[in-house]
């Protein structure tokens, strides 16, 4: 049985959407789960949810690191912390995975300090999957790492190509690194210097690709710096909300739009689940010697329930060992 450790006190909606979220998983998924953080702010929930007795226990830390704290100070001086007891957990061996909806810097942090990053990764990156008109992608990096190399690109590209073939269930799936125009002159030095090690390697890269294709589903793995893929998460969400808003406007103005509003109810709705950052749940911390996944900061239970389904996903697929075989493939 899988066994996950799911920090408690991470989130805008902690502990309550924590604890309601790790019920709900327990009753759906075959795995074991440790709740971690403040032992008494936990059981109170807790002890007014219904959940299996078996599957739930709590794992007692007296510190949180909230969510505008720095977080390498944080990290060293809150040794405490649900977050770094959960990572602790992972690194002895005694979950085999951790998830957490709080300070995703102090999450990254906490992970590479103590867990270090997989053999032949530099450094890790957040993979984000977004809906696209075809298929579903992969983004990496979305916010671990802003001062990219053209190796570090390279490496991401590896990581997401995997996720996408053992998680997504791609065959051989297209790369393409984010940049201002598709043509080979275009964009930074790194860049440039990150398409050439790409064209040296046996990956299914297709070049460069703009941000007007990212959501025509053009390629299965997108990979920018982490500044860049920040931005573009940000956006996304505040487009998402933005647009929903417009049209619920636009829609209860008029009689006529009122009543096409009721008939497209089905369709609105499953526009709304393929957007709905709860449905996907969190985003993998790849590249980390470890299991991490990071969930959004307004996490509510739904999302922490489908959090814990792609971690279940992360640990069956045994994801960064074929990290690691596909590394010692590249030829750079």
């Amino acid at each position: 049985m899988i066994r996950i450790a799911l920090d408690a006190m991470g989130g805008d909606r902690a502990p309550r959407a924590i604890v309601e979220g790790a019920a709900w998983a327990a009753q759906e998924y075959d795995c074991q789960i440790v709740l971690v953080g403040k032992e008494r702010n936990i059981k109170k929930f807790l002890d007014k949810t219904d959940y299996p007795k078996d599957r739930i226990t709590v794992k007692h830390a007296q510190e949180t690191i909230k969510m505008g704290e720095p977080a390498a100070a944080s990290v060293r001086r809150k040794k405490n912390s649900s977050i770094s007891v959960g990572i602790d957990l992972l690194k002895t061996k005694e979950v085999d995975v951790f998830i957490s909806a709080g300070n995703t810097g102090a999450v990254v942090c906490a992970a590479i300090l103590k867990l270090r990053t997989l053999p032949g990764i530099e450094r890790a990156g957040i993979g984000i999957v977004f809906p696209a008109l075809k298929q579903s992608y992969i983004m990496i990096d979305a916010g671990a790492n802003i001062d990219a190399t053209p190796l570090h690109l390279l490496q991401y590209g590896v990581m997401g190509s995997c996720y996408c073939e053992y998680i997504l269930g791609r065959h051989n799936p297209s790369i393409g690194l984010l940049n201002i125009g598709q043509e080979e002159s275009k964009g930074t030095e790194i860049i440039k210097e990150a398409r050439e090690l790409y064209e040296k390697t046996k990956l299914n890269f297709i070049g460069n690709v703009e941000a007007r294709d990212v959501y025509s589903g053009k390629v299965d793995v997108v990979v920018c710096d982490g500044f860049i893929g920040n931005v573009v998460l940000k956006v996304s969400e505040s487009l998402a909300e933005a647009s929903s808003a417009f049209l619920k406007k636009e829609l209860t103005r008029r009689l006529l739009p009122k009543i096409g509003a009721v008939l497209s109810l089905p369709a609105y709705r499953a526009i709304r689940k393929k957007i709905d950052s709860s449905e996907t749940g969190g985003a993998p911390l790849l590249g980390v010697d470890g299991r991490v996944i990071i969930a959004h900061g307004a996490s509510n239970a739904k999302a922490i329930k489908n959090a814990v389904r792609i971690a279940i996903g992360y640990v069956k697929q045994k994801l960064n060992q074929h990290i690691i075989e596909e590394l010692k493939k590249l030829n750079v």
